[in-house]
């Protein structure tokens, strides 16, 4: 039987948020928070992280990660999708001679996860013929009743016809939460998308924030610290 492996993408490079990855978030690295619930899990014979990055590496390490080799350089741009870095990852761990059954990618942007869900997509990913598994999460507002701004300022929607319409009569619409992906790791599987090859883990919104921006991780560290007294 194949291993289960844990991928935590965590390049050193960030623009918006210098050293995003290993800022300290609620006592410890923003790194340290996915590692841990992955550990909470017990389901990974394994947790690598890849990075371009010695702190990063080191940091990872000491809570509990594996980075077998750091990621090659070309994959650490912009423009590196993390679809590559996981593949690049995947493909080393089986030159070495690693037999791979299930992967799953986690952010290490993620500190509102919670184990209960990365085990939920694992279950549903073994007990299904689904591919892939992945967190989502609905949307606050109904899609059709969105609108745009042109170049004047003003305001266009980009569905006109359902601006009288009733929210409750608007079909529900779900969105990629961004916390993690589980794969069977099998030769010609098509790539992630969202199809029904794909099985949604649906996470209440108030787990779920991406951290890009100053203002992202402001919001997450209030949502962390809300989440954390509820438990209390």
């Amino acid at each position: 039987m194949g291993k289960t492996v844990a991928i935590i993408p965590a390049r050193g490079g960030s623009r918006r948020i210098p050293r995003k990855n290993i800022k300290p978030f609620h006592g410890k690295p923003l790194i340290a928070h996915s590692i841990e619930k992955a550990k909470k899990t017990n389901l990974f014979d394994r947790i690598v992280v890849s990075t371009d990055d010695e702190e990063i590496a080191e940091i990872a390490r000491n809570y509990g990660a594996e980075v077998p080799f750091m990621r090659d350089r070309k994959l650490s741009d912009d423009h590196t999708t993390a679809t590559d870095v996981i593949e690049q990852v995947l493909q080393k761990l089986e030159a070495e001679g690693e037999e791979i059954e299930y992967a799953c990618a986690i952010y290490a942007t993620a500190p509102l996860l919670q184990p209960q869900y990365l085990i939920e997509g694992f279950e549903k990913l073994k007990n299904s013929d689904a591919i892939y598994t992945f967190s989502a999460a609905s949307m606050p507002f109904p899609i059709q009743r969105t609108f745009k701004i042109d170049k004047k300022g003003r305001s266009i929607m980009f569905w006109p016809e359902n601006f009288n319409t009733r929210s409750q009569d608007l079909e529900e619409a779900y969105q990629d939460a961004g916390q993690f992906y589980w794969q069977k790791r099998r030769a010609g599987n098509p790539p992630f998308r969202f199809a029904e090859y794909a099985i949604p883990v649906l996470i209440p919104r108030y787990l779920v924030q991406d951290i890009d921006t100053p203002e992202d991780w402001e919001q997450a560290e209030l949502m962390y610290e809300v989440i954390k007294r509820s438990k209390r």
